[in-house]
């Protein structure tokens, strides 16, 4: 009979982590389903608390306290080649935490094909049970390559990356990225979306002295964008212009090796909304009334 009552609380804690279970919900949510191999792949994991109480998710050295599996088109799991950073997290009761996680990160996303996620969080104590949270599907498309150059690493001789420029044309609409890749293993080590182009005009692509690519394309009707990409991957920054007075907008380089945009006049959208909204219809100023 003692052994039968030296049970109970066991039993009791054992039911109150399956009803905590039970009542957590965890959804997965992607902005878009097609990537090109080498950019981000972002999901939001979202994890909400109505078990009645506080939880507190915490996991150890052997095992998070969430994981993702990622499979291939054949339904094999992926081997992970990293884990996502989720230290200790308290979530009140009703309350729900979300966090971005970046999935190329986490497995090898190089190759093309389907795939899909599904995530799994575990209660302190757990380590095969947890919550499962609903499937998402998505796939790697290569794009096609419109603009390449290898060039040296600056400050690290003998070691080299490949720029390219690239193409990739979904949903009807044509979206151009920059990427380097790693030279000695032709891998992609950072791939960016560049946003929208419309290709009736070349983009125009240059490098300058301090091995930055720079890239000159149309993304609207009278919009040119102006990227610009280190060799270490790294987004420098992304620039808008109009057309000037004279020729359309071109990527000069001048005799000491620096690289500008010719032709052009900075373009500001929000300054330009703001001008607008300041400015008075006609219709808006009050009647004059002659007698």
């Amino acid at each position: 009979m003692t052994g039968a009552r030296s049970l109970l609380p066991l039993v009791f804690l054992v039911l109150c982590a399956a009803q905590a279970v039970a009542q957590i919900d965890v959804r997965l949510q992607m902005s878009r389903i097609t990537f090109v191999a080498g950019e981000p792949v972002p999901v939001v994991v979202s994890v909400t608390n109505n078990s009645g109480q506080d939880l507190v998710f915490q996991g150890n050295n052997r095992l998070g306290w969430i994981d993702f599996t990622v499979t291939g088109g054949r339904g094999v799991p992926m081997t992970p080649i990293g884990q996502p950073t989720f230290g200790a997290v308290k979530i009140p009761l009703g309350q729900t935490m979300s966090r971005t996680i970046d999935l190329a990160k986490m497995f090898p996303l190089q190759t093309m094909g389907n795939y899909s996620i599904y995530g799994v969080v575990r209660l302190p104590g757990q380590t095969t049970e947890g919550f499962i949270s609903n499937r998402l599907l998505f796939n790697i498309n290569t794009a096609r390559p419109y603009w390449s150059q290898k060039v040296g690493m600056p400050g690290k001789a003998g070691q080299t990356r490949e720029f390219r420029v690239l193409n990739f044309t979904g949903d009807q609409k044509t979206v151009l990225y920059a990427q380097v890749v790693d030279s000695r293993t032709g891998n992609p080590l950072q791939t960016h979306s560049l946003g929208e182009v419309l290709m009736f005009r070349k983009p125009s692509v240059a490098v300058d002295n301090r091995q930055v690519m720079h890239v000159l394309y149309l993304m609207g009707p009278t919009v040119w964008g102006h990227a610009r990409m280190g060799p270490d991957g790294k987004l420098l920054g992304r620039e808008l212009h109009k057309r000037g007075a004279g020729p359309e907008p071109q990527l000069i380089t001048l005799s000491s090796g620096i690289v500008q945009v010719g032709n052009s006049i900075p373009y500001d959208p929000q300054a330009e909304a703001e001008q607008r909204s300041r400015v008075r219809k006609a219709s808006d100023r009050p009647a004059f009334i002659f007698e």
